[in-house]
């Protein structure tokens, strides 16, 4: 549910931004590829490392959001919803136990804990992250009940 994971992760067609989540500024759209529109491309802006600066465009050399396909939306779910989701292949991206596991280090993922410039990363370490999210993997992916 961190701020790091939910801009990326919207309800809608527009990623958030900044720590309060606010809807992207320049109103890109994610594309069928996650990737953006026309010419609003998220590597238009998005390059492949952090831009120097105050809350100047984070980087990543494969930024996008997921594909419109499968969203995978964060934005709005409980933590019943939410864990129902991440472990179900027809939400996740069809990923099984193994691609979840490795998904915690996927480049894209890893990138939350550099934020760059004026954002704050998730609550926890990376290190504290996977270890979390491989213990829970790995005990049966407990959704709690709401």
């Amino acid at each position: 549910m961190s701020t790091r994971c939910m801009n990326c992760h919207p309800a809608g067609d527009i990623p958030l931004q900044g720590d309060d989540s606010h809807l992207h500024a320049m109103f890109p759209k994610r594309g069928i590829d996650g990737k953006g529109v026309y010419a609003m491309k998220c590597a238009n802006c998005h390059q492949p490392t952090n831009t120097p600066g105050l809350h100047t465009p984070p980087g990543n050399p494969n930024w996008h959001l997921p594909p419109a396909d499968m969203k995978m939306v964060f934005q709005g779910r409980t933590p019943r919803q939410l864990a129902k989701q991440l472990i179900d292949p027809k939400q996740n991206g069809h990923k099984d136990m193994q691609k979840l596991i490795a998904h915690a280090d996927d480049g894209l993922v890893v990138g939350a804990w550099n934020p760059g410039e004026g954002r704050k990363g998730p609550p926890m370490s990376h290190a504290a992250f996977k270890k979390a999210w491989l213990t829970w993997l790995r005990t049966g992916a407990y959704a709690p009940a709401k």
